[in-house]
This record gives structure tokens, C-alpha cells and sequence, in this order.
């Protein structure tokens, strides 16, 4: 592996023009943005980027664009969301020429779920393939993997090197650390970061972070300072946040959230719309609660 992904890695939004078009300058203000924040990589091309949106030209251009504005700094993950092994396949062979870390890949999320061999031999074939390490991001509620084909198929495939564990189910979370305790497990539990970083977890990977990066880098340097009456306070506030984005157009609230914190403006792709009043109304609220529309961003500590 080039660099080994850990900490606060917030998945980017896609810079859309009102068109629907990708606008690939505004890639390097997000890029800088997150890393003036303290991030300790960025994905790209994931689910609050919209990639299940993104044609094969389109992924390609936008991570090697993601990859030259980050310029090394940080690790580059790439998000893969589709719905067979051969797309799978060429989309991880499209960037791995490039400078990223590690693959972001979605089981199928189609209406037919693969049987455990099936979604073990996916996974082996995207690694034969690729040659690139995977992080498995586990999302899809009918196509959802226990912690035990998880453990299996990182066993069975030693490129699979870890799981962005999603969903609400802390227990989950907490099973799959015990079982596979020397693999690399993201919480994308973004209503429990506080939680899941308590736990163990290596990292996280989830829309919150893109929301709020400074109080989310604050919130993992507070729990490894093991100051936690400031990493309670900050969880609090970022639960905020996250009632306020969280809905079916959870990537335009996020682009939303990020346009009040002074990136360029950018739109969700159709037929996704855009953040509603209530949703822009809730969502400046959290934001003012954690200091980050005042010129005051969350200091992460040192």
C-alpha cells in the first residue's frame, strides 16, 4: 500500500455546475479545505460524491484530478459504486496508475443480492484484477454483509484490507472490531463517531465529516488526547449537524453545509434536488452551535 489510510478521511462532494456538469477547478478549493482542516485523507467518487452518477470518463478525470490537487499530502481513496464485477473491475483499473491509497468498493446494490460465495469471489476478482487494496464499504441495506463474510472474505482475500462499516448499529461495528482486529475498520456511523472512535475504530469515512471537518478532526484528537468531556461536547453539536442533513438528499445538505462555510456553490446531480429551506434553515443552526460560520473554525488539537 502507498500510505495506510487513517483518521478523519472526509468523502468529497462532486462539484457539479447547475448543468449537471463536473466542474474540476472547484476540486482543488474543496481539496485544500479539507486539508486545512486537519483531514488525514479524502475519498472521492463515493456516495456523497454521487458516483453511482458518474460515467467511466468522468471517474477517471475526477480522481485524477482529486489525486493532482492533493498533491501527496494526504492519502486518495476512490470510491466505486456499481453493480457488476467486470464495472467494478474497470473502474479500479481506470486508478491505479494514479496515487490512491486504496479502493472504496460498494457490494451490488441493485435489487439481486449475491449469494456469500459469490460476493467473496467478487471481492477476489476485483483484487486479481486490480492488484489494489479494498476497503469494503458496507452501506447497502438488502445487500448488508455480517461481520462474519466480512471477516471471511478479508481472510480470503488479503487486499481487502479493512471495512467502512455504515448503518446505525453500533453492535456491528463493535463485533466486526473484535473479529478482524488487525484490519483496518472505518466508522461511517455518522451519528456515532464519538462512539465508534472509543471503540477502536482506525478511522472514519462518512458525510458528517465533510459537513464539518474541523469539529470532526477536534472530535478524533479530543478521544486519542483522551479528553473526553470535550469529545462529548463536540458529539453532541455533530449529532446536530447530522439530524439537520440527513435525508434521501443527503449529498446536496452536505454541498449545502460546505457552501456556507465558504466553498464555491455547487449543485447535486438530477433528479436529486437541492436542499430544502428547512433543510438550509437546520442546517445553518448546527453550524453556528459549532463555531464554523463565525471566522472561529474548531481548533483540532495539537
Amino acid at each position: 500500500m502507498k500510505a495506510r489510510p487513517s483518521g478523519v478521511i472526509p468523502p468529497m462532494t462532486t462539484p457539479f455546475r447547475k448543468d449537471g456538469e463536473i466542474d474540476y477547478r472547484l476540486i482543488a478549493p474543496q481539496v485544500d479545505w479539507m486539508i486545512g482542516a486537519g483531514a488525514h485523507g479524502v475519498a472521492a467518487g463515493g456516495s456523497t460524491g454521487e458516483g453511482h452518477t458518474l460515467d467511466h470518463e468522468e471517474y477517471r478525470d475526477l480522481m485524477a484530478a482529486t489525486v493532482e490537487a492533493v498533491k501527496g499530502r494526504i492519502p486518495v481513496i476512490a470510491g466505486i459504486i456499481v453493480d457488476s464485477t467486470r464495472d467494478a473491475i474497470r473502474r479500479g483499473k481506470l486508478v491505479r496508475d494514479m496515487n490512491v491509497a486504496a479502493l472504496q468498493v460498494t457490494p451490488v446494490h441493485y435489487l439481486f443480492k449475491p449469494d456469500d460465495d459469490a460476493m467473496v469471489a467478487h471481492f477476489r476478482a476485483m483484487a486479481d484484477e486490480t492488484g489494489m487494496p479494498i476497503i469494503i464499504y458496507n452501506v447497502v441495506p438488502w445487500s448488508y454483509l455480517s461481520p462474519a463474510l466480512l471477516t471471511r472474505i478479508m481472510a480470503e482475500v488479503p487486499l481487502v484490507i479493512g471495512v467502512k462499516q455504515s448503518a446505525g448499529d453500533l453492535k456491528l461495528f463493535a463485533d466486526l472490531m473484535m473479529m478482524a482486529p488487525d484490519k483496518l475498520i472505518f466508522s461511517a456511523v455518522d451519528a456515532l463517531m464519538y462512539p465508534s472512535y472509543t471503540l477502536g475504530a482506525h478511522g472514519s469515512i462518512a458525510a458528517i465529516l465533510t459537513a464539518a471537518p474541523h469539529a470532526s478532526v477536534a472530535l478524533w484528537d479530543a478521544v486519542k488526547a483522551g479528553d473526553h468531556p470535550r469529545a462529548l461536547e463536540l458529539h453532541k453539536k455533530l449529532l446536530t449537524l447530522w439530524n439537520a442533513i440527513i435525508a434521501d438528499n443527503l449529498p446536496a445538505c452536505t454541498r449545502y453545509a460546505q457552501t456556507l462555510q465558504g466553498l464555491p456553490m455547487t449543485y447535486p446531480r438530477a433528479p436529486m434536488p437541492e436542499a430544502s429551506p428547512a433543510q438550509q434553515a437546520a442546517t445553518r443552526k448546527a453550524l453556528e452551535a459549532l463555531g464554523a460560520l463565525d471566522g472561529r473554525q474548531i481548533e483540532a488539537a495539537e
